[in-house]
């Protein structure tokens, strides 16, 4: 069952929580899903790290559906596990609560993670895969589980637990200010008071481990996919873009010059253009 909300969207029913996402355009469903800290909320226009901006290029090509993860916007977690196969099971869920036959899938950062790992858990079920930036947890021994300790305990690279005050004030510390501020405003006015918080712990739990799929399961993913990237990602180099590259049986390798782990017009005119030819 499908309800509208005052945020502007829709919510669904599927694996068991009321996912919210925003719709867009018409033409074949395009899934869009977005990473860490962000959400589908308009407070998100005007940041390199949402997809809010580029909705309306997307949306002249295709039936764009762009859900809110578990926990963050206004999709409300419902306690227990958040791991990326919980949240690649959610995304096959709102699938088939909406209907969608095989449709497009493209994610950034978080949202590229869980694309992998939809691939891996549920294959043939988009016909075609944009992986921008998320491909760095698919290495067990990679950089960024350490990074994620430090950043989201407030500066502890050993931390076995998230200390969101902490964090939001090392973020600030490190020019991210604006991205806390706008992170704590969307989630605690859709979801009620403290619902940042409650995400930085659900964000450690699945940020630091290893998230049980690696650069092996991608070898029998026969999904078309693009393996999108800047040269100047700290997060997702392109010496791992090239790893997930050469795994993939029907894989495409981009890399973008002069881009850090940020999205950007460029970007995006690279995924559509790559999603226009498996359509």
């Amino acid at each position: 069952m499908t309800t509208s909300t005052t945020r502007g969207g829709a919510k669904v029913r599927a694996n068991g929580i009321d996912i919210h996402y925003v719709e867009q355009g018409t033409g074949t469903p395009l899934v869009l899903l977005h990473g860490g800290f962000v959400s589908t909320g308009p407070i998100w226009s005007g940041t390199p790290y949402s997809y809010i901006d580029h909705m309306d290029a997307l949306a002249e090509h295709f039936r764009v559906i762009a859900p809110d993860t578990r926990g963050s916007g206004a999709t409300v977690h419902d306690g227990g596990s958040s791991t990326l196969a919980v949240l690649a099971d959610d995304v096959a869920a709102l699938i088939a609560a909406l209907d969608l036959d095989r449709p497009l899938l493209c994610g950034f950062s978080e949202g590229g993670q869980t694309a992998a790992v939809l691939s891996a858990r549920h294959p043939g079920i988009a016909r075609a895969i944009v992986n921008d930036s998320g491909f760095d947890a698919l290495d067990p021994g990679s950089h960024t589980f350490q990074m994620a300790r430090a950043m989201l305990s407030g500066g502890n690279p050993e931390a076995t637990e998230s200390d969101p005050d902490a964090a939001a004030g090392f973020l600030m510390q490190i020019g991210m200010g604006d991205l806390v501020a706008r992170m704590q405003a969307d989630y605690d006015e859709a979801q009620g008071p403290d619902a940042w918080r409650r995400y930085f712990d659900m964000l450690f739990s699945r940020w630091t481990h290893f998230p049980g799929y690696g650069f092996d399961d991608l070898r029998s993913v026969e999904t078309p996919t693009l393996v999108l990237c800047g040269d100047r990602d700290g997060f997702c180099p392109v010496e791992e873009a090239v790893r997930a590259y050469r795994a993939l049986p029907n894989g495409e390798l981009a890399v973008v010059a002069a881009q850090d782990h940020s999205l950007s017009t460029r970007k995006v005119s690279t995924a559509i253009e790559f999603l226009l030819r498996h359509v």
